[in-house]
């Protein structure tokens, strides 16, 4: 049996009748009667039978429509509680993040969204190779992502904003013999070691991209992901890194020059499942990330 069945069961044990339900749920008789045959299949008992030209409900039948008064208050309440819940503003919100997007965008987000009634971030980090973030949202409201600008697009499963277009530069440091020049070339940095993340991660497309160009191998000397300790180990002179422009705190020993000839930049994406914003909670917080991504590029400025 279902809802609907249910609520026909109790219309007819109101109306007496078949048309009378029919004219009253806006449908045809013959489909009151199917729902009817197909509630009755399920009962070991009959519901209804025949007095005169009306069909009436019998004892079991009427103790059916009676409970299908509770039934129908009980999910009447449950969509009311869903409902509640759905246009709530505050509420937990989670939110995940690799670790340079969480650098960078969770102070934003806990300053944005600090006045009282609105949402309460919960914030982890998430430090994944690149086809791994759209399943975790399964496990989070938001996961923050990133992916090269000419990687193919997310998974359809997902629904993916786009919060910044970052550029990556060549971190070095400051006394190195190439701060001098305002721009490099693959070929200029092609016989330098390299500090770079793991296999599986955005930034190595962009490192095979500069070996291509500058028609080469690199010399990958360390394996690092966490964009902190690559700075260290770039201001100890352990070689040259990719870093992100915008999301990476500035390092005082370190300059950042940008790199030409190659497609060097990264999308830093919002992805969630669709049904996730139903929630206002979570759309507010999907607002508060571009008001935080506007922010950090404004910060470039």
């Amino acid at each position: 049996m279902d809802e609907r069945q249910l609520r026909i069961l109790r219309e007819l044990g109101e109306l007496g009748s078949v048309t009378a339900v029919a004219e009253a749920l806006l449908v045809t008789p013959s489909a009151i009667s199917q729902q009817l045959r197909l509630l009755q299949r399920a009962m070991p008992v009959p519901l209804t039978e025949r007095q005169g030209r009306r069909l009436v409900l019998t004892d079991a039948g009427q103790a059916l429509a009676d409970a299908a008064i509770e039934v129908e208050t009980a999910l009447a309440r449950a969509r009311h509680t869903v409902a509640e819940f759905v246009d709530r503003p505050d509420g937990e919100v989670s939110v995940a993040a690799f670790h340079s997007a969480g650098s960078a965008f969770f102070p934003l987000l806990l300053r944005g969204l600090a006045a009282p009634g609105g949402p309460r971030p919960a914030f982890a980090d998430e430090d994944v190779p690149q086809a791994d973030f759209p399943p975790l949202t399964r496990q989070y409201d938001l996961v923050l992502a990133h992916r090269l600008e000419h990687a193919p697009p997310w998974p359809r499963t997902v629904t993916a904003t786009t919060l910044l277009r970052e550029p990556l530069d060549v971190a070095m440091p400051a006394d190195h013999p190439l701060a001098v020049k305002r721009r490099l070339v693959p070929r200029d940095v092609a016989d330098q070691p390299w500090i770079t993340v793991h296999d599986g991660f955005p930034l190595m497309a962009t490192i095979e991209a500069i070996a291509t160009a500058a028609g080469r191998r690199l010399h990958l000397a360390h394996r690092i992901n966490e964009f902190a300790v690559v700075a260290e180990a770039v201001a100890a002179g352990g070689g040259l890194a990719l870093m992100p422009r915008w999301t990476t705190r500035p390092h005082p020993a370190l300059v950042l020059k940008p790199l030409t000839g190659v497609r060097a930049r990264r999308h830093i994406d919002a992805l969630y499942r669709p049904e996730r914003t139903a929630r206002k909670a979570v759309r507010t917080v999907l607002a508060e990330l571009h008001r935080a991504a506007d922010a950090i590029r404004r910060q470039d400025r």
